[in-house]
């Protein structure tokens, strides 16, 4: 394969930092429901992909089968689902844990791959979850001390990292056959129209929001949407799969120290005790999960 003129190792760093920022600006629109957080990444996420689909995608919606079309709508829906679980749990728990539990997805995805696919466990798979349920554990005995909120927002955090889960599983097939620019545009589309429905139905207010509102919104949608995802999904053509997933592991560190430095955020003994550990987890789950042999991605999966 031809050698990138940039550094898809470089592309990944700059990737993991600016999916960190995500919680962060989330954080700082203090006074926007997560719903319409949301509604608003995605909306300007499908604003900025417009283009590319006008001037180059378009043919592919006429290959598009009725069965992946349905699985997109599916995927839409958990995205939406996603989105407003995670965001919400912001207004109660830390972004520490906030944030490690989300990534607990790797987990939930196995977990489905082996109910639905009949994937087998490894040894070194299930002495990774134990030791990932210990660091959930830890991390949920010390926020049951701090309150029943603090429980509360760490419970739509898991419930997000099961909704991301069913996210990726149900995107799994169409991706085979659609290429990521059209895919992205069309689970996003969805995304948002479903948000929409569902603010309207709740009578959230769309408009009233201070200026630097907008520009967090705009930011969700270029920073861990566009620096973020888009660039792990590029650094494929090069990188193996397992080292995009050990380079997203780094997500919960970055994000808890923009915490610290932005928001003055620090976490307590059993958030850093029980983070530590669920990051262990992850790295060791992930290696004894990878195959041994290096990944080869299909560029025209990845456009």
């Amino acid at each position: 394969m031809r050698q990138s003129a940039f550094n898809p190792k470089a592309a990944v760093v700059i990737g993991v930092f600016s999916i960190s920022t995500s919680a962060i600006l989330v954080r700082l629109a203090t006074e926007a429901p997560a719903s319409i957080i949301a509604n608003y990444r995605l909306l300007f996420s499908v604003l900025l992909l417009l283009p590319f689909i006008l001037f180059h995608y378009k043919h592919e919606f006429k290959r598009i089968s009725t069965k992946n079309w349905w699985l997109s709508i599916l995927a839409g829906v958990f995205l939406a689902l996603y989105f407003i679980l995670w965001f919400e749990s912001l207004n109660y728990t830390s972004v520490a844990s906030s944030v490690v539990l989300i990534s607990l997805q790797p987990i939930f995805a196995f977990i489905g791959t082996y109910f639905i696919f009949g994937e087998r466990f490894s040894s070194g798979a299930i002495i990774s979850i134990f030791i990932v349920l210990l660091g959930g554990l830890i991390i949920g005995s010390g926020d049951f001390q701090l309150s029943g909120e603090v429980i509360y927002g760490d419970m739509l955090a898991l419930l997000g990292a099961i909704a991301v889960t069913i996210y990726f599983l149900s995107g799994q097939h169409v991706r085979k056959n659609v290429s990521l620019i059209t895919y992205t545009f069309i689970v996003y589309g969805i995304s948002t129209v479903i948000l929409t429905l569902f603010n309207l139905i709740r009578q959230e207010n769309f408009f009233s929001y201070p200026a630097d509102h907008w520009w967090i919104f705009i930011a969700l949608a270029i920073i861990p949407t566009f620096l973020g995802h888009s660039l792990f999904n590029w650094s494929l053509k090069w990188l193996s799969t397992s080292t995009i997933s050990m380079a997203i592991v780094f997500e919960p560190i970055g994000a808890s120290i923009l915490a610290f430095l932005i928001l003055n955020e620090t976490p307590t003994w059993a958030q850093f005790l029980g983070g530590t550990i669920i990051v262990f987890g992850l790295f060791l789950f992930i290696l004894s999960t990878s195959r041994k042999n290096k990944v080869t991605i299909s560029t025209k999966n990845h456009k």
